[in-house]
């Protein structure tokens, strides 16, 4: 009895051990199917990233070295390559109070310590306030665009709470040249106000800011132009100075210039005020420089045919309840010739109201003097329009540059078609390729730019332009005297005095445009006002700095051709 129990009792255990090592074995399987079921949802997703790359995905790239040496930001260059705005490394002053372990007592020394240290570096330093946010606690920039010697200094300071992380900087090798062209770069990395602004995806993006951007800026027409307009206003006591020249055939800008200026390395409260551009953005009555414009629009008309008919100039004209009048005597009559030699409104008022206010009118409007003007910088202002009915006064207003309001650079593609031919083009400060000029559109008959040629040509040899005659180069221009607009009327002591001018004249090839505001009657200028006496000499002091630069030499020989004219000026000759 007691054998039979123990041999069920180890067959019984058997049993036991059999299912066990069965159950064992099962867990194992399991086991060994999710090892496996979890290698193949990973393989499987391997496979699908595989094919995900194959068919278009990106993987990971080799960076080249001349990537890696990509400029942050690209450069903008003149027309010949000299740099204007180029991408730089440098540093900023950064306060962190935690530098030293101790948020209480962040520095060694004391706060107006430390901010009198840094002033001795950076003399421009508010230390009053430098030392308030030192004391604050509070971390936070102290200055950026540190140039590297700057920041060895700071270093030699001693307090590691003023940090100095690495950022790129712009740096604009010229200062304050041309700086309405350019613009500057905020904190941000953006473009501002310039052409900064406008090409900023294009300077910011890894494909194409390799490659500097050229501009149709000539950096040695700009430093002269804004030297003689700067010497102008000076002379002169005028509160702002506006130039501009032109390219006559492709409406390429090789240099505009407001001032006062701004400097694009150092942009504060004071730099921000000076933004504003007073060639594109600020509209003028710019007065007698307007006549050209409205002789012409006559002669291509058939208004003006004999350049020998008198016209009575003696008395003002009476329109209702007002007077067009001349500033000063100019005799019983005179022909055109001598209309725009002596500037007469009175004559120049008759043959407007001869041409009419739908042609003249029609004009002004082919001349794009009813639009913002066309240049690709953001800032460009809205000229004051007379509209779409023209009365009888408006009409003869507007024919010597009263009752609209332009910008200097509307007046300068209007003269670049006066005298190219007639055909008008847009602006552009980028730099074009040889046969890439914009077609243009027909304003003036050929036949009326070449009289034009010869009208201002003697403007300037004979009239009020005879200051910016400049020998050899055959100026040709108009002067221009304006009252500005106030309350209840002209401002008698407030001029925008402008000279128009073209060079040379047997050959046009470059407008300037020269324009001082509110300039003041000094010993410069012959205690006088008027253009003739302040804008008209800075062009004259101009085109014999820029004439050999641009491939117009001197030559005494050449010249327009004004000797079927000349007869009709004795009284202006003598």
């Amino acid at each position: 009895m007691t054998t039979m129990l123990a041999s069920t009792a180890v067959s019984s255990g058997r049993v036991r051990l059999v299912s066990i090592r069965q159950q064992s074995l099962d867990v194992a399987r399991l086991r060994v199917l999710w090892l496996a079921l979890l290698f193949a949802l990973v393989a499987g997703a391997a496979i699908v990233r595989i094919i995900q790359l194959g068919l278009g995905g990106s993987g990971p790239q080799m960076t080249t070295l001349s990537q890696a040496l990509l400029p942050d930001r690209g450069e903008i260059t003149d027309r010949n390559g000299a740099p204007l705005a180029r991408a730089s490394s440098g540093f900023a002053l950064w306060y962190n109070p935690k530098a030293l372990g101790d948020p209480s007592n962040p520095l060694v020394r004391s706060p107006a310590e430390v901010a009198a240290q840094l002033k001795a570096i950076f003399p421009d330093l508010n230390e009053a306030d430098v030392a308030d946010k030192l004391a604050s606690g509070k971390s936070g920039y102290l200055r950026r665009r540190i140039l590297g010697e700057d920041a060895d200094r700071v270093q030699q300071i001693g307090e590691l709470a003023l940090e100095m992380p690495p950022e790129s900087d712009r740096i604009y090798p010229q200062g304050s040249m041309a700086a309405h062209v350019l613009g500057y770069v905020d904190s941000a990395g953006n473009g501002k106000v310039g052409m900064e602004q406008v090409l900023n995806d294009h300077l910011r993006d890894p494909a194409t800011r390799g490659e500097p951007v050229a501009l149709s800026i000539d950096l040695r027409v700009q430093g002269a132009l804004e030297d003689e307009l700067r010497r102008g206003m000076l002379s002169t006591n005028a509160m702002g100075a506006a130039g501009i020249v032109l390219d006559v055939d492709t409406g390429e800008v090789l240099a505009l210039a407001s001032l006062p200026e701004f400097d694009p390395n150092k942009i504060d409260a004071a730099g921000v005020d000076l933004m504003f551009n007073r060639v594109t953005n600020q509209v003028y009555e710019l007065g007698s420089t307007f006549k050209p414009l409205t002789i012409a629009a006559a002669i291509d008309a058939g208004v003006v045919r004999d350049f020998g008919k008198r016209y009575q100039a003696d008395q003002p004209i009476k329109v209702g309840r007002f007077s067009i009048k001349d500033s000063h005597p100019l005799g019983a009559s005179i022909n055109v010739p001598e209309a725009l030699i002596h500037s007469s409104n009175i004559v120049t008022a008759k043959i407007a109201d001869e041409l009419g206010p739908k042609r003249m009118r029609q004009t002004m409007i082919d001349l794009g003097m009813n639009e913002r003007p066309y240049i690709e910088l953001p800032a460009k202002g809205f000229p004051i329009w007379p509209g779409d009915n023209w009365p009888r006064l408006r009409t003869m207003t507007v024919s010597y540059g009263h009752g609209i309001a332009v910008t200097p650079l509307h007046l300068a593609s209007a003269y670049a078609a006066m005298v190219n031919g007639g055909i008008w083009r847009p602006a552009t400060l980028h730099k074009l390729e040889p046969g890439a000029a914009p077609k243009g559109r027909r304003v003036f008959k050929a036949s009326t730019s070449y009289r034009m040629r010869q009208l201002m040509r003697m403007i300037a040899v004979y009239g009020t332009g005879k200051n910016a005659d400049a020998p050899g180069f055959r100026v040709g221009g108009k002067t221009g005297s304006a009252e500005k607009p106030g309350k209840g009327g002209y401002r008698q002591s407030s001029l925008v005095s402008t000279f128009a001018a073209a060079f040379p004249m047997d050959n046009p090839r470059y407008v300037i445009i020269a324009m001082l505001d509110e300039p003041k009657g000094t010993t410069a200028s012959s205690f006088q006002r008027t253009a003739a006496w302040n804008a008209a000499p800075v062009v004259g002091r101009l085109v014999p700095r820029i004439g050999p630069v641009l491939g117009v030499r001197p030559d005494n020989h050449a010249d327009v051709d004004i000797s079927d004219l000349r007869p009709l000026i004795q009284s202006a000759i003598e």
